[in-house]
């Protein structure tokens, strides 16, 4: 069963030097039927305006990822992480296991460009872990005309390890570039197009849409048009 979710049924919040759209409840934004999918929480493409940013506060038992399209976000924490090691820029994707608590700023020092990232949420294997960091990159040859994984309960292949029964594959497509991926149907596997245009199982995606699939054997991604996409494995 093939679900679309379209990018202009989320959730929208401008607060001025953030605009930020919410793929499932977040915030002041609440829908009963867009609470998540399976262990996923969160989806919020945001875009942070020069100089401003989010400042200190606190997270728990959740895996953060942070997936970095344009500009710099500066990330600093109560573990100790910041300065050069902290900054994220386009092709990183960084892990904060928020586990038993930890307080962070994010920041977009820039003076003059935005930064473009989405902020994932995932459901933990279990509450009470100790928190840590994790920041790799992934360069664009790597996910072009292909799903390349980027998390993974067991960082495999190169991949974050994330602490959640979940993992994570990002592919750049374009033209006749084509990518199948073999599904687990007692699963979940949920497509948000990041950007450009995608047609999965013969769906037309445009950025911003996703789409949820439910017991499908195989997974099909072709006709991309500029495309970058995100494949979530995820718990029922």
């Amino acid at each position: 069963m093939l679900t679309l979710r379209k990018s202009a049924d989320r959730g929208h919040a401008d607060h001025g030097w953030l605009d930020s759209f919410h793929s499932f409840s977040f915030a002041d934004y609440h829908d009963p039927a867009h609470m998540g999918v399976g262990n996923l929480r969160v989806i919020n493409e945001d875009r942070i305006a020069p100089g401003t940013g989010f400042g200190t506060h606190g997270h728990r038992d959740m895996e953060i990822l942070s997936y970095v399209l344009a500009g710099a976000l500066a990330h600093k924490d109560s573990l100790g992480q910041g300065g050069a090691g902290g900054v994220i820029r386009p092709g990183d994707v960084q892990r904060l296991s928020a586990g038993t608590g930890v307080r962070h700023s994010e920041f977009n020092h820039a003076s003059d460009q935005t930064t473009h990232f989405l902020q994932i949420w995932l459901l933990p294997w279990r509450n009470g872990i100790e928190p840590g960091y994790e920041q790799k990159h992934f360069d664009a040859a790597a996910k072009r005309g292909r799903l390349a994984l980027i998390a993974s309960p067991d960082g495999r292949e190169g991949s974050l390890t994330i602490h959640a029964d979940a993992s994570l594959r990002a592919g750049l497509f374009d033209g006749a570039e084509r990518a199948e991926l073999a599904l687990d149907p007692a699963r979940i596997a949920y497509v948000h197009l990041v950007r450009g245009g995608l047609r999965v199982n013969d769906r037309p995606l445009q950025g911003g849409d996703a789409l949820r699939l439910d017991r499908e054997p195989r997974l099909v991604l072709e006709g991309g048009e500029s495309a970058e996409v995100l494949v979530f494995d995820l718990a029922p």
